[in-house]
């Protein structure tokens, strides 16, 4: 388990712009900060296929983003890691996974991680949420459980979305995001 590391990029600051990115989905198309303009908000899921925890949040993941899309949130799940050092990881793993899970978000390869350097993403799975003025208004993990769902106590991303909608301050902004590390180049 990684909680918080300084020895990566800087992790974005609650209120900070969201930077912006072009990569490439596994369903083919190619993916910008821009493509999620009319959301009301957009949670960013930092995570990869291999992880045991990413796969442990992943339906999670999932569900919130099937019940919080039709509110007009925007989610996208970003894979960061060197695929050469994890073939798990490769685009096209990416690809099978996003077919097999059936996400119901975009699934971006950051092959060159541009983006999780810009992000300050530290582990697999790291959330960003941002407003709709895509400023950063929540960052961590999505509850306080990723080996039990029914133990959760916490549903952190939960109330901050609940939050952002309601146009209220996220009762906690920062938690700590529990995970695999990123696999760097």
């Amino acid at each position: 388990m990684v909680l918080i590391s300084h020895s990566g990029p800087e992790t974005l600051k609650i209120g900070a712009a969201a930077p912006d990115f072009k990569l490439h989905a596994a369903d083919g198309s190619a993916r910008t900060l821009a493509s999620f303009a009319g959301a009301k908000a957009l949670v960013i899921s930092f995570t990869c296929n291999h992880c045991p925890y990413a796969q442990a949040y992943e339906d999670r993941f999932i569900a919130l983003a099937r019940e919080f899309a039709p509110q007009g949130i925007a989610f996208a799940a970003v894979s960061p890691n060197d695929a050469k050092t994890y073939p798990a990881d490769s685009f096209e793993n990416m690809k099978l996974r996003a077919a097999e899970k059936k996400f119901p978000f975009p699934y971006l390869y950051d092959e060159r991680q541009s983006m999780a350097r810009a992000y300050g993403a530290v582990c697999t799975p790291h959330i960003f949420l941002f407003d709709v003025a895509r400023k950063l208004a929540y960052e961590g993990r999505i509850d306080d459980n990723w080996k039990d769902p029914s133990g959760v106590k916490s549903r952190d991303l939960r109330a901050a979305i609940e939050a952002v909608l309601a146009g209220t301050p996220v009762p906690t902004p920062q938690t700590n995001p529990m995970g695999c590390s990123i696999k760097w180049k």
